[in-house]
């Protein structure tokens, strides 16, 4: 028996997400329109919102429902530590964990020539303007070494340069 065409786009939709497979994903269509109609409106109205409102910070580019962050606006923070991750998801992880009282900045992922991400598409050359005429003394990497790409973006000249000058 096949899936109608909606069930089957739902799957496909729900396949989208880290860590789910085709079988996961048809157990969570199913289970949603069987037994919890309500959860999938609560789950959809959710996620038409979350697009809809949430978008970067202008500062630091973590998700944000606001032009600045929490984070950002917050003024007990000591803008001399820039604390630079991959991810919205590496902030939350930092802020759980707590003890780090400065500023953020976060890249757009990893470099990775064969998807076509550059130092530019990260977002080196936005970490390079936030660090320009800042208050910044220390810059903070945590980021993961994704097969020696750690040394290609952090030889840019210009980066440094303007580290020299902190």
């Amino acid at each position: 028996m096949s899936f109608s065409p909606l069930i089957r786009q739902m799957i496909e939709a729900l396949r989208g997400l880290p860590g789910v497979g085709p079988k996961t994903a048809q157990r969570m269509a199913l289970h949603l329109l069987e037994r919890d109609r309500a959860a999938a409106a609560h789950l959809s109205k959710a996620l038409d919102q979350a697009i809809a409102g949430v978008g970067y910070c202008r500062r630091c580019r973590t998700l944000s429902e606001t032009e600045l962050c929490e984070i950002c606006t917050d003024e007990r923070r000591d803008a001399s530590l820039l604390c630079v991750l991959q991810s919205p998801a590496d902030v939350w992880a930092v802020e759980q964990a707590g003890g780090f009282n400065g500023r953020y900045f976060v890249l757009k992922g990893h470099l990775s020539p064969i998807d076509g991400m550059g130092p530019d598409e990260i977002g080196v050359p936005a970490l390079v303007d936030c660090l320009e005429g800042s208050e910044v003394t220390e810059v903070i990497l945590a980021t993961n070494d994704h097969h020696g790409s750690h040394p290609v973006w952090i030889r840019r000249r210009d980066f440094w340069s303007l580290l020299d000058g902190l």
